[in-house]
Parts: structure tokens; sequence; C-alpha cells
């Protein structure tokens, strides 16, 4: 006899089922959680933005994201071997002679001819010069007395000279060498002591001589059709800032800022100046920017997709990642074979064919709403890595296409990424700027310095013409 309190079986049944649907949903949302978690184990530098030095002992082996054949192994074609030769200039001669009799009839050989030349590239010795002037004076017959001039600069009773600050200068701000180990370096190359006082005392002057440079460096990105923006985190005062750059292919411009977004884009303001195509990751502060173009970087797309066709099975279930990426380095590709904007038929077939992909891959990830029987979540339901950035493909297409479609705009955000990237190797030699004047002044070097690298011009020749009070310029205009 069933007791009272006792369900009825038909209640007892339809409790299971309701049962068995929740433990169902709940099965399909640690499912889903397991596989983010194991996936997120296999992220590295190859497929997510992590940096390098984060892969560990366990850094994956390389794998050029290039299609095979984009560029083949070897020199390209009609690349100018360089490889040691005698010179036609010759600095000294020394001639060796053979014996003055002959070995075989004993006679006086009557003279000697070159018969084989070989060269030594060899460095002179390197010692430094310690150079007198004298101011010379002399009194005429009425009694006036006349004395000579120093040469400009030279202003004290000893000091250094030009061409040693510019070696000092270029071992610590452009080969990183610590304060301490550039000292030792002057000291057993060219036999001169130097402090470390006076090497920190010889980046400021530089510094302060190129800061009217720097500036104008910064107002001729602003003017550039094409510019690329990055920002890193950067260690000064103990604390976390941020590294800005704005670059163009032969002009970089540094700066750093306590913060990351819009406030250090508007204190530093290059970019709201921007007129031209802005290259960027996509950052919010950047996307605010609305008096320029925007192009988004695809290194970062093709990461993603990467990371999404190798560890979220979506190579298993279709394979949509993996064409998503192989559809873009294809474009690139043709637009780096004609240097030039792809023509309409051709940006006709690939919309169509991005089209294809985009409806693809929505199909199999679909917008997650809120699941029956469960308490409704405030503000918005967490979308998969998937469905983001399928979303973000087709909100930004044109961004994204743009290195296909507008004269000059690069596929990559490289630019920029490359130019924070010695900062980073700077961090890891000296572990962080004690000071902000000092990171100013080393953002402010290497902003000349690496524009005058872009525009292949001797660092040493630079350097040499800042102490000098002369600074090469750079080209403004290129």
């Amino acid at each position: 006899m069933q007791h009272p309190n006792e369900p009825t079986s038909t209640a007892s049944y339809a409790q299971l089922v309701e049962e068995n649907a929740q433990l169902r949903a709940a099965i399909v949302i640690l499912s889903a959680q397991v596989l983010e978690l194991q996936a997120r184990l296999g992220k590295n530098s190859r497929n997510s933005s992590r940096p390098p030095s984060s892969d560990g002992l366990a850094k994956p082996a390389p794998k050029s994201l290039r299609i095979a054949g984009q560029r083949p192994i070897g020199a390209p074609v009609g690349h100018k071997a360089d490889t040691l030769r005698q010179s036609s200039e010759v600095d000294a001669i020394v001639q060796h002679f053979g014996p003055a009799q002959c070995s075989v009839c004993a006679s006086t050989l009557p003279g000697y001819a070159a018969a084989e030349g070989r060269q030594v590239f060899e460095l002179p010795v390197l010692r430094a010069q310690v150079i007198e002037h004298q101011r010379m004076r002399s009194v005429c017959a009425c009694g006036a007395v006349h004395t000579g001039e120093f040469p400009k600069g030279v202003s004290s009773p000893v000091q250094y000279g030009p061409r040693l600050k510019a070696v000092c200068v270029n071992f610590n701000q452009q080969q990183f060498v610590p304060l301490a180990r550039t000292c030792e370096v002057m000291a057993d190359i060219f036999g001169v002591a130097v402090s470390e006082t006076s090497v920190l005392a010889f980046t400021h002057e530089a510094a302060q001589v190129l800061e009217p440079v720097v500036a104008r460096i910064a107002q001729a990105v602003q003017a550039s059709p094409v510019v690329c923006a990055d920002e890193s985190g950067i260690r000064s005062e103990g604390q976390t800032q941020w590294l800005h750059c704005a670059v163009t292919p032969t002009l970089t411009h540094l700066a750093h800022h306590p913060k990351r977004g819009s406030q250090a884009t508007q204190d530093i303001g290059i970019l709201p100046g921007v007129r031209g195509v802005l290259i960027h990751d996509g950052l919010p502060s950047y996307k605010r920017l609305d008096e320029c173009t925007h192009g988004l970087c695809n290194a970062h797309h093709l990461r993603e997709l990467v990371y999404i066709h190798e560890h979220l099975r979506e190579r298993a279930f279709d394979g949509w990642a993996g064409e998503m990426g192989e559809l873009l380095c294809q474009a690139n590709s043709e637009v780096l074979a004609h240097s030039a904007p792809l023509t309409q038929e051709r940006m006709a077939h690939y919309e169509s064919a991005w089209s294809a992909l985009l409806e693809r891959g929505e199909h199999f990830n679909p917008r997650q709403e809120p699941r029956a029987g469960y308490a409704k979540v405030q503000g918005r339901i967490k979308q998969s890595k998937q469905f983001n950035l399928l979303a973000r493909l087709r909100t930004l297409r044109a961004d994204v296409w743009r290195f296909a479609t507008d004269e000059g705009v690069p596929f990559t955000n490289n630019l920029a990424e490359q130019a924070l990237r010695m900062s980073k190797v700077k961090q890891k030699v000296s572990g962080c700027f004690r000071t902000d004047e000092g990171a100013s002044t080393f953002f402010t070097i290497r902003s000349y310095l690496q524009t005058m690298r872009k525009q292949q011009r001797c660092l040493f020749d630079c350097l040499v013409g800042v102490f000098n009070a002369q600074p090469v310029l750079p080209d403004f205009g290129v």
C-alpha cells in the first residue's frame, strides 16, 4: 500500500525527466568548460598574443603562417651577393721580398715586381687620443694683446670629445650594454677610464639635443597616410607603465605613459591628429579615434584562427577557421605579388568566399541563449571564443580587409610590434627604469636611432653629430 506522502508514479517519472534534462544541460556546460580549460593549456606564442618568453622550455616548434612556396629557400631573384673582396683603396702596403741571389746560378737579382697581393682587413690600434687645445697670445709693439679662440664645444680645462661620447651612448642605448660593462669596454678597448655617471650624463645630453628632432618626427608620423600603433607594458619607478609607439616604414616615435588607453593617446597627442589609415590590434582606445580610417592587424586574427582550428575541435567539426586563415594569406600573397590592392573582380571573389566561411562558422557556433530552467543571469551571457571572433570579423569586415582595398596598407601591425620589441630586450637587461626621466631619455634616443636606422644612416655618425650640436636630420617627408 502506497504511503500518503510518497509521490505517485506519474509525478516521480516527471521529476526524473526534469532532473535528467538539468543534468544533461549541466554536462553540456561542464564539457564546454573542460574543453576551454584544456585548450587554454595549449596556448602559446604561435596561436595567441602571449609573448615568446612565456613559452618557457615547452616552446613550440617554429611554424610559419606563410603559404608553402610563397618565399622559396635561398636568395631572392636579382639579389647581389655581398662577400669579402679585395679593395681598390689600400691604406698600407707591406712588401715581402725573396732572396737577393738566384738559387740556381747565385747571381744578384736585378729587381722585384709585385707577383701577388693578399689583403687583410684589420682595425687600427684603438686607443683614445688626448688632444690639447692651446689658445695662443701675442703682444703688439703698441702694447695691444691678441689671443686666439678655443673651438666651439671646448669649454672646460678637460672634457670628453664627441666621438667618445657617441661610442658610449651607442653601446648603452643602441646595443643595451649595461653602464658598468660599458665602462669596462671603454677601458679594455680604448684605454680610457669613464665612470657610470659620465655615461649617464652623455645620454641626458643626447636626449636634450634630440628632443626637438623627435618632436618633428612625431609631426611627420601624424601626417603620414598610413600609421601603425601599438603599446606594451614596461616597468618604471617600480610600477607598470605603458610604452606607446606610432610608426611608419621610415619613422618611429616612442613615448611612455602611466595609462594604456585613451588618456595616454590624448596626452601623447599623435594619434588623435592622424587623418590617414591607422593600423592597430583592435584596442578600444584606438577604435574611439573617429578622425581616421581603421585597419586591423591580421597577424592577431591568424593566431586566433590557428588556436580555434587546432585546440577547439573546429578541425573535427568543419575546418572553417583553418580555411579563413588560408584565405587571408592567399589574398595577402596576391597583394604582395602585384604591389597593389586587389581588383574589383578579385575582391568580389574573396568577399563571397569570406561570407560563406562566416556563415559556416556561425552555424557551428551560434549565440548562447539563456537556458530553460536556470535562474536568469544578470548582464550579457558569456559567448564562446569562436562566436566572439566571428562577430568581430563580420562587424569589422572592412577594417580586416583594408590591406586588400587601400594602397600601402600592410597586412599586419608588425612595424609597430618591431618598434616595441627592443624595449623588452632593454627590460630584460636592466629589469626596469629606475626613474621616469631615465625612461624618457631612453625612448627619445631610441626614437631617433630607430628612425635613422630605417633610413639607412650610420648611427655612429649620427650620434657624433648630436654631440657636435649638429644632429643629422632624418627625411621627414618620406
